[in-house]
């Protein structure tokens, strides 16, 4: 049977028609609100974009360890999405399909016919305080969304590249205090929504609300990463971030993640792999603001960085980059951004467009950015 995500929208307008009140437009898609009375809620969100690389081969492809926003020279669409979400505080559930280069890059391993699903689960309150869902949900690691106007920088960090956007399984939520959410989670593994050997994997999350101003999360991830009938390799990992809002203007946050993979060969060292970034935001004016980052990625032989093109000298990936992003909201629903950002190895890691090894690349993105 052959896939098409127009015919799948029809179900999901449909309940939008069903719903007895309009809903009024949310100040993103991922957090879209129930109107009182009415459990359903109906959200979409589009993000168009223009990229251009330097020192860069000459292809419309951006380097393979980039996932989102992954086209240059090229006006396209980064993510189209549209889903329906139901919540009466017992049970809920949620269906968004997406579609544009960021589910085409980042699920081309997963089967045609589920490539566009963007979340699809169902929960159940077994008890006050806590949820039991199914199915294909966000990760739970990482302080960035697939959902560019929900973060602090239009292009995703080294850090989120390296790491799950989603995941399917099943997940345990419970609210132990107002400022304190503990998940577990049983997984079919890392990023994989088809399952791919007879394993499962394992999550953890803790989330604690330190202070009205300071927000900590500590997730973490084990599993057996090889497809059947190779040798397994379990990987470890841990994501640490904290949010802090250092006044009313100023936004600041610190990510450091770390990981180390089974290597197959009998007796071999783990490779390892780690990061850390920097990230700061700044609001200018009512309707203008800026962002900026700083991070390092280092991976043993490219380990958890897909499709990375590795040290044309040097078996292992390390590379710093920058960036600095100017916003401009002219509504609670429209984000224009411009965003330039500078990756340096120290070593020649990609091929420019003549042909020759570099050292270092840059690229400019701009996106207008939807939700509703």
């Amino acid at each position: 049977m052959k896939f098409t995500f127009p015919l799948l929208l029809g179900p999901l307008l449909l309940a939008s028609a069903a719903s007895a009140q309009t809903i009024p437009p949310a100040d993103s898609a991922a957090a879209a609100v129930t109107q009182s009375g009415n459990p359903f809620t109906v959200y979409g969100f589009v993000d168009g974009y223009y990229g251009y690389d330097f020192k860069h081969a000459a292809t419309n492809e951006r380097p393979g360890f980039i996932f989102s926003h992954n086209r240059q020279n090229e006006f396209t669409v980064n993510q189209g999405l549209i889903g329906v979400r139901y919540d009466n505080d017992q049970v809920r559930g949620e269906l968004s399909l997406h579609a544009g280069t960021y589910p085409s890059a980042n699920y081309a391993p997963e089967d045609p016919i589920i490539r566009n699903i963007y979340q699809a689960y169902a929960g159940f309150r077994p008890f006050k305080k806590a949820w039991i869902d199914a199915g294909i949900f966000s990760s739970h690691m990482g302080i960035e969304s697939a959902l560019s106007k929900n973060n602090w920088t239009l292009t995703r960090s080294l850090a989120a590249e390296g790491s799950p956007y989603y995941e399917a399984g099943a997940k345990f939520t419970y609210e132990a205090a107002p400022t304190l959410t503990l998940t577990a989670l049983v997984l079919n593994g890392w990023q994989n929504i088809r399952e791919n050997n007879q394993a499962k994997a394992l999550g953890t999350q803790i989330q604690w609300q330190a202070t009205e101003k300071l927000l900590i999360n500590s997730s973490t991830f084990y599993g057996n990463e090889q497809p059947m009938g190779l040798v397994r390799r379990r990987r470890y990992f841990h994501d640490f971030y904290a949010r802090y809002a250092a006044s009313d203007r100023l936004s600041l946050a610190l990510v450091f993640d770390i990981g180390k993979q089974e290597r197959p060969e009998a007796g071999a060292k783990n490779d390892k792999w780690y990061t850390g970034t920097a990230l700061a935001r700044y609001q200018l004016a009512e309707k203008w603001r800026i962002g900026g980052r700083l991070e390092y990625f280092s991976a043993d032989h490219g380990v958890a960085i897909l499709n990375a093109t590795p040290a044309l000298t040097d078996p292992d990936f390390k590379v710093w980059a920058g960036s600095l992003n100017l916003d401009y909201l002219p509504t609670t629903n429209v984000a224009v951004r411009v965003e330039g950002r500078l990756f340096n190895s120290g070593r020649d890691f990609l091929v420019d467009r003549d042909g020759r090894p570099t050292k270092s690349y840059g690229n400019l993105t701009s996106s207008i950015a939807l939700s509703f």
